[in-house]
């Protein structure tokens, strides 16, 4: 019995994932810049297994091919949802975002005179077509591509780009899983929903002091994996979630999961799910007569989610992964480009498919035309370790997953107002948490 207790307490310390940050961050920071308090069995035993302690090598060919000599322009790809997809207003700020990247380099002269040339593709959420997506770009000659937003797509399209050895940048997928299947052949330049969980949770129980909180959320991946988090973070700070509903995309009818979430009387309630269907849900709690505080993902910090809700948006919290009122010169700059240019804001997905593709483009101009090169740079963590981007200071862990910080947003007369989150100042110099 003793030796089975044993073996199991080894089991429950080999899935805690744990790390040292380096390059500029302070020792002792935990994985995924987790706070001590919400490090996972913290309380309980110490791990002795260590994962992402530093970045996974390519030890591979193509670093001495040359360029082709016939070249008329430098092809970039892009994957996101513009057609056919619940995602689609996210997939075209992204666009935009990449877009704008493109044309200012252009405008600069391009690389050494060749204009950088953006192929498009559609990501319709379908497992199949986001590799069939990945093999259409290898067969365009793209150096490097950008995308997507769903979990699924960018999961299935990582492992298309490893096979085709193309360097992946992503600025959209929050899936806390993706930069932790150590494929060296993607970065994420957008703060997961490790991070946003966290915020939540924190704000909600130590700063709310709620402690009877139900939770909505999508029964899909960007659901399942992404309220993963919070609830751990609930757990550990002693408030696991008393019910948890669920609902397939695309409903319009959560009468029968508001009727449970009622019956057991939350002093607040969590939604996890698209802009559409997290309007369509507050529309129907407060129809209901339910009149408790709302959270939500961040996936609410829309123009879509404002002009749905209405009214009934005000006082709803979530979180963003940069602050678009900041006095960063830069983002100011941006957004007024952005604006002209598009004829409207740029959104969250906006903001990181800038950065992400400026980074591409400086990758591009450190290494030449070699797709091993543009990902040895894009990889290094020395390269581009705190570049400051329109979203602010990009801080990569060694999963090459951005833990730059996340911040608070509250629906007050009618637009999102942002706050520094429950743990920012203390969390700005300090660790971050297990993946598990």
């Amino acid at each position: 019995m003793k030796f089975r207790i044993r073996r199991f307490i080894c089991f429950l310390a080999l899935v805690v994932l744990g790390c040292q940050m380096a390059f500029g961050q302070e020792k002792g920071l935990k994985y995924g810049k987790t706070p001590d308090k919400l490090f996972p069995y913290q309380n309980f035993q110490k791990a002795y297994k260590y994962h992402f302690v530093e970045p996974v090598q390519f030890y591979g060919a193509g670093r001495e091919k040359k360029a082709p000599e016939d070249l008329t322009e430098v092809r970039i790809g892009f994957l996101g949802p513009l057609e056919g997809s619940s995602l689609v207003p996210m997939g075209e700020q992204m666009l935009n975002g990449a877009k704008l990247a493109l044309e200012q380099a252009n405008s600069n002269g391009g690389y050494n005179g060749l204009p950088y040339q953006l192929m498009i593709h559609n990501d319709v959420g379908l497992w199949g077509a986001a590799a069939n997506q990945v093999v259409k770009m290898d067969e365009e000659g793209v150096w490097a591509w950008l995308g997507s937003i769903d979990d699924i797509v960018s999961h299935v399209a990582l492992r298309a780009t490893l096979k085709m050895e193309i360097m992946m940048v992503n600025t959209g997928d929050p899936d806390p899983t993706f930069t932790e299947t150590n494929i060296p052949w993607a970065i994420r330049v957008i703060s997961d929903d490790r991070q946003s969980g966290y915020a939540l949770a924190t704000h909600i129980f130590e700063e709310k002091q709620h402690e009877r909180v139900a939770v909505i959320r999508a029964n899909s991946r960007y659901g399942r994996v992404g309220i993963m988090e919070y609830s751990g973070a609930a757990v550990r700070l002693g408030h696991p979630m008393m019910i948890e509903e669920r609902f397939s995309e695309g409903e319009t009818d959560f009468s029968m999961q508001l009727k449970n979430i009622k019956r057991v009387e939350p002093d607040a309630i969590l939604i996890w799910a698209n802009a559409k269907e997290s309007a369509l849900i507050l529309k129907q709690i407060r129809a209901m007569g339910m009149h408790q505080p709302i959270y939500a993902s961040d996936r609410v910090v829309s123009q879509e989610f404002l002009s749905l809700a209405g009214e009934l948006a005000e006082g709803v919290v979530s979180t963003c992964q940069y602050n678009p009122s900041s006095g960063n010169e830069k983002l100011k700059k941006f957004r007024n480009q952005y604006k002209k240019r598009f004829g409207m804001d740029p959104d969250v997905f906006a903001a990181h498919a800038y950065d992400g593709m400026n980074l591409i483009v400086k990758a591009i101009e450190q290494a030449g035309l070699n797709r091993v090169l543009i990902r040895d740079i894009l990889t290094d963590l020395k390269t581009f370790q705190g570049y400051e981007g329109v979203t602010g200071k990009i801080v990569f862990d060694e999963s090459w997953n951005d833990i730059g910080d996340i911040w608070m947003a509250e629906v007050k007369n009618g637009k999102f107002e942002f706050s520094p989150s429950p743990e920012l100042g203390e969390r700005a110099h300090s660790g971050s948490m297990p993946g598990y």
